[in-house]
Order: C-alpha cells, then structure tokens, then sequence
C-alpha cells in the first residue's frame, strides 16, 4: 500500500497532464467525447501511478492501449516506464491463457457430487462454497484483470484498487469544489 497524499499527487499530476494531452487535440468537443477523454485520462492516470506493480493497473494499461486513439495518451502518460509496463502487460495475456487453461483443468479434476444420503453439514457447506464462489466471481468481473487472479490474489489486488480509487475520487471531489469557488466569485 502507498502513502494516499503522495497517490493523490501522482495521479493529480499525471490526470492534469493527461487531460491537456486529450483536449490538445480537438478544440470543439461534444459532452461524450469530453467525458470519455476524462475517463480515459483518470484510469491512465491512476493506473501509471501503480507502476505496474499490480495487475489492476496493467489491465487498465493493456485495455486502453488495445485502441489507437489512446496510445498516444497511454505513451505520454507512461513516458519514462512505458517499455517495462507495455510489456508487462503484454505478459498478462500469456499468463492469463496459463490460468484459464489451469482453471479448466482443476474444473474437471474436482467435479463432485452430493448425494441425498449426505449430511446437512455437507450440504451447508457446499452451499456456503457456492455462494462465496459466486461473490468471487462478481468481484473478478469488478476489478480490472480480476477475471484472471486466484482468490488471495484478488482480495489483494481489490484492496490496493479501492485504495486508489478512493484516491482519485478524493482528489476529483477537491477539484470540482475549488472549480466551483473559482467560477462562483
């Protein structure tokens, strides 16, 4: 985990630096435009502040450099450690076919079935097993690469992603407010 003023500074630095890179680019934009240039920006952002010392942040990264449109602002954004996180990303859609195939494999290795003749135990905990695995199973599909992670991995990298989101929507409620004191007198 990472100091969250010092967070909140890095991606404030690099969100502003992003956002100037975003509108330099077109001067008439429409509301859509403006808004998935902000997104885009403050997941970048936020992302390159992790350095990509965690799989959330180099999902994000290889996502938004799937699209040509971004890969300038993924470039400048990541300027300094952008060789070592492109490929480090790149790395994750290897490992990721490793686990899917690992996943599969121990699928069809644990098939088990309960019987009628069974205790309620049994059947409370694999009923318990079921629900935890659906939870699982929402929280990979929340986090970015989660779909990829093992359980321990997961709760790791959803607590340092919290972490950071949190950091950033603290840092884009401090801007909304000094923009409307500003605008207001």
């Amino acid at each position: 985990m990472c100091d969250p003023s010092s967070l909140k500074q890095q991606f404030l630095k690099k969100w502003i630096l992003g956002l100037q890179i975003c509108g330099s680019g077109k001067q008439n934009m429409s509301i859509l435009e403006r808004k998935k240039a902000i997104q885009l920006s403050a997941d970048i952002a936020l992302a390159s502040t992790r350095d990509g010392r965690t799989c959330w942040s180099r999902a994000l990264i290889a996502n938004a450099s799937k699209h040509d449109d971004n890969k300038v602002l993924v470039q400048h954004l990541l300027a300094p450690e952008s060789e070592r996180l492109k490929k480090a990303s790149t790395g994750l859609v290897m490992d990721n076919k490793r686990v899917r195939c690992k996943k599969i494999l121990k699928r069809s290795c644990c098939i088990k079935r309960v019987r009628k003749s069974e205790p309620q135990v049994v059947l409370a905990k694999s009923i318990a097993k079921r629900m935890v695995n659906r939870k699982a199973q929402v929280l990979k599909s929340l986090v970015p690469g989660g779909e990829f992670m093992d359980d321990i991995s997961l709760i790791e990298e959803t607590l340092d992603y919290i972490e950071s989101l949190r950091a950033q929507v603290d840092v884009m409620r401090t801007l909304a407010n000094v923009t409307e004191l500003v605008n207001g007198k």
